[in-house]
């Protein structure tokens, strides 16, 4: 059976921040979801394919460094060579500097911090799936 859903999660550095506060680019979950994708893609077409477009992108919670991100993504629906997408990111750890340096929390809900929809496009000359 294909699967038509992926997920990733990955700690978020200091070299991933960007701005003031140790805050992270809203682009970086951009780059999560485009990873997302690509697993996506290889699953369902055995190639990378192309991310054409996002037509919806919401911005919903800021993201820290050392903050756990979990990117998911599923195909909602296919044409011929299409693939429509809709990606979730959620923090599920959180760091606890208040505590110690080292301190950090598993977050008992994950706080959403972005959503998006996009199409990708494998050539049909390229589909193996």
């Amino acid at each position: 059976m294909e699967q038509k859903e992926a997920m990733i999660r990955i700690r978020m550095s200091m070299h991933d921040a960007h701005y003031g506060g140790n805050l992270v680019d809203g682009a970086k979950m951009l780059h999560l979801f485009g990873d997302v994708a690509t697993e996506l893609l290889i699953r369902r077409d055995g190639d990378e394919g192309l991310f054409k477009a996002y037509d919806n992108v919401e911005f919903m919670a800021p993201v820290y460094a050392g903050d756990y991100i979990e990117a998911v993504g599923r195909i909602v629906s296919e044409g011929a060579s299409s693939r429509k997408m809709v990606f979730e990111a959620r923090k599920v750890i959180i760091p606890r500097p208040d505590l110690n340096e080292s301190a950090a929390d598993v977050l008992e809900e994950p706080i959403v911090v972005c959503r998006a929809s996009g199409t990708c496009v494998v050539p049909k000359d390229k589909q193996r799936g």
